[in-house]
Parts: structure tokens; C-alpha cells; sequence
């Protein structure tokens, strides 16, 4: 039993050291698909925009027909009691000595009943009803305005979600460079720290040969110690430029990965001086983008609050099945059915709200001038960013 146990030990322990040592080989562009399938912020990017699509399919079905079944069954422990004038009936005696013999009552009547009435009970102790109604909207503006907010605002996903991706590409690109840049770090103060550490070696022994200052060897000691804190330090956060790129390439951030670009091979493909000289097409920036259907987005709020003010129309059909009884025979085949059926049509007219119509549309408006704001800040601040980009 101890031997089987120790060779599965031994056995997960090297499949965990197996899986440790495991490394990824990446390019940049390999680096920034990876993030675009797999980073965190992309998936809830990319959910959302499914969300909206179903948002769009919600407002849309609320135009289409709508059909609900309904069932509803009875089962009275006591039934209720009506009193009816008794000269409703003929033969008034035997009708009273029946409802009196039902109910118990005396055959000296109770005092406290009105005079001239009879208790009756109508009906049966159980029924059931069974129901199909379909509705269907025939006119509602705020349906109409509804259903293009809900399209402006799958739009607006679909933007932040583009947003979204430029962003995560553009935190691969910062982080697989600041990767190379520390690897390059470390590279060049190891390379100082020899020949530093050769020529303070040397000075040691010239010193001892009494051709050199005690000065001169504390002061190279001491720019020596200097850039071993300094390499000390930048070995530190290459550990941390690793976790920062696997969190925004979406992976484990104990996960080994080796770049497989460098700094000059990426700087010679990736500069375009030709940019410089290319006119900026603001229609085609993201922020732009979102700035202007949030402005859309703004009127069509607008005019949603003020379609509130128009008629609604709507209809609809009911057919329905009845059965009574006073035990549960609904299930047999001599049970009695009565059909019903009804078809009607709805018209809502809002006529007056003490204002508050009128105060939701003021809110819309002014969140409509604020949008247009904002789509003006946008412009000014994109062309100010482009023109600074070229020089």
C-alpha cells in the first residue's frame, strides 16, 4: 500500500513539474489573437453584445402576436348564499321548506332574515375553466421608436465591443513591449556589469601595487553595488512584465512564455512614415463612433417619451371551455363542456399625466443637447490628438 502510494506521488509530482515546465511560444500577432479569444474583458465584450441581441429580439416580440393559455379551477368548501325575493317563485312553500331543509334552517325561520327573501345557492361546489387568448398590438408608437432604440443600442455594443479589442491590442502590444524592454534591460546592465566588474578588479590590484587611490576603487565599488541593486531590481519586475502579459493575453499568469519578436524586428515592421502624410478620417475612429450613436441613441429617447402621448391600439380573441360539477368528473367522457369565446378591441388614450410627460421629454432633451456636447468634445479632442501625432 505505501509503495503504490509513493509511486502516485512521484507521479504527480512530475506531471506538476512537467506542466510547470511548459512553455508558449509566441509572436506579437500571435500574442494579440490569443488575448482577442481568450482575455477576460473580450469575453464579457463580446456577451454583452449578445445580450443586446436578445434585447433586440425582446422589444421586436412585443409586436408579434402573443398567446397565453389559462386554466382555473374551483373547488368551494362552502358556497357562497343569494336571497331572492321569495314571490320570484310560485310555489313559494316548498321552495322556502327546500333551501330551509338544505341549510338547516328552522321551520320558524330565522328572525334576523328579511322578510319576503329566500336564501338559494347557485351554481355547483366544483367547476372549471379553461381558456386560449391571443393578443395582438396593432398600434403603439412608443413600439415603433422602442424597437429602433433597441437596434441603436445593439449598435452601441457591437461599438464598445470594437472598442474593446482595440484596447486589449493595444495593452498585448504595451505589455509584450515592455517584456522586450526589460529582457533588453537586464541584457545590457549585465554586459556593464562585467566589464565594470573586470575594471574593478583591476583597480584592486593596481591599488595594492600602490599606483591607484583608495578613492578610485570605493568609488567603483560603490557604482558597482549600484547596478547590481539596479539588475536586482529589473530581474524582480521581468517576473512581473510576464504575469502582466499572460492577465492580458488571458492565460494563467504562472504560465511560461517565450517571445519569439524583438525590439528591432518589430520596430522595422510595425513604422509607417506614409501615416504622417495620410489625411485623419474622423468618421472612422471608435471613439467618434460611440460619441455619435450615443447621440442617436439620445434622440430616439427623446422621441420615445414623446410617442407616450399617442393612442395605443391593440386586440385580441379568447376562446374558452367551462365545465361544472359537484364532485371531480372533469376528466370523464360524459363530463358536459360550454364553449365561450370573445374577441374585442383595446384603445388607450393618455389624456392628461399632470405633466409628467412633459417633464420625462424635457429630460430626454436635455440628455439629447449633452450628447451633442459631448459629440463636439469628441471632435476637437480626436483632431487635436491627430495633429499632435504627427509631429
Amino acid at each position: 500500500m505505501k509503495k503504490n502510494l509513493i509511486i502516485i506521488l512521484s507521479l504527480l509530482f512530475n506531471l506538476s513539474s512537467f506542466a510547470q515546465e511548459t512553455k508558449i511560444s509566441l509572436s506579437l500577432e500571435e500574442a494579440i489573437k490569443m488575448a482577442l479569444e481568450n482575455s477576460y474583458n473580450t469575453k464579457a465584450s463580446k456577451n454583452n453584445v449578445l445580450s443586446a441581441q436578445e434585447t433586440v429580439w425582446e422589444t421586436t416580440a412585443t409586436g408579434l402576436p402573443q398567446i397565453d393559455a389559462k386554466v382555473d379551477y374551483q373547488n368551494f368548501i362552502k358556497q357562497p348564499v343569494s336571497l331572492l325575493p321569495a314571490a320570484a317563485f310560485d310555489n313559494t312553500a316548498s321552495v322556502v321548506q327546500t333551501v330551509e331543509d338544505y341549510f338547516g334552517i328552522p321551520s320558524n325561520r330565522d328572525p334576523e332574515l328579511p322578510q319576503g327573501f329566500i336564501p338559494v345557492v347557485f351554481g355547483t361546489q366544483q367547476n372549471i375553466n379553461a381558456s386560449v387568448t391571443v393578443k395582438q398590438l396593432l398600434f403603439d408608437g412608443s413600439y415603433l421608436v422602442g424597437l429602433q432604440a433597441s437596434r441603436a443600442f445593439l449598435k452601441i455594443s457591437e461599438q464598445a465591443n470594437e472598442k474593446t479589442e482595440i484596447l486589449t491590442r493595444e495593452a498585448v502590444v504595451n505589455a509584450y513591449g515592455n517584456v522586450l524592454v526589460t529582457e533588453k534591460s537586464i541584457a545590457i546592465l549585465e554586459g556593464n556589469l562585467k566589464i565594470l566588474e573586470k575594471n574593478l578588479n583591476d583597480a584592486k590590484m593596481i591599488y595594492e601595487n600602490g599606483f591607484n587611490e583608495q578613492e578610485d576603487v570605493e568609488q567603483l565599488e560603490i557604482t558597482f553595488g549600484t547596478l547590481k541593486n539596479q539588475l536586482y531590481n529589473l530581474q524582480r519586475m521581468r517576473g512581473i512584465a510576464y504575469q502582466m502579459l499572460n492577465l492580458s493575453i488571458g492565460v494563467s499568469i504562472d504560465t511560461a512564455v517565450e517571445l519569439t519578436d524583438n525590439l528591432d524586428s518589430l520596430a522595422e515592421a510595425n513604422i509607417d512614415l506614409a501615416l504622417i502624410s495620410k489625411p485623419f478620417e474622423l468618421s472612422k475612429h471608435i471613439d467618434f463612433k460611440i460619441a455619435e450613436n450615443d447621440r442617436e441613441s439620445k434622440r430616439l429617447m427623446m422621441q420615445l417619451e414623446k410617442s407616450k402621448a399617442l393612442p395605443s391600439l391593440s386586440a385580441f380573441v379568447n376562446y374558452g371551455k367551462q365545465a361544472f360539477s359537484d364532485t371531480f368528473t372533469f376528466f370523464r367522457g360524459n363530463q358536459q363542456w360550454f364553449d365561450s369565446s370573445l374577441m374585442g378591441v383595446s384603445l388607450n388614450v393618455p389624456i392628461f399625466s399632470s405633466l409628467g410627460r412633459k417633464a420625462k421629454t424635457s429630460q430626454a432633451r436635455i440628455a439629447l443637447e449633452t450628447a451633442d456636447i459631448r459629440l463636439e468634445e469628441t471632435k476637437q479632442r480626436l483632431g487635436l490628438l491627430a495633429e499632435k501625432a504627427k509631429k
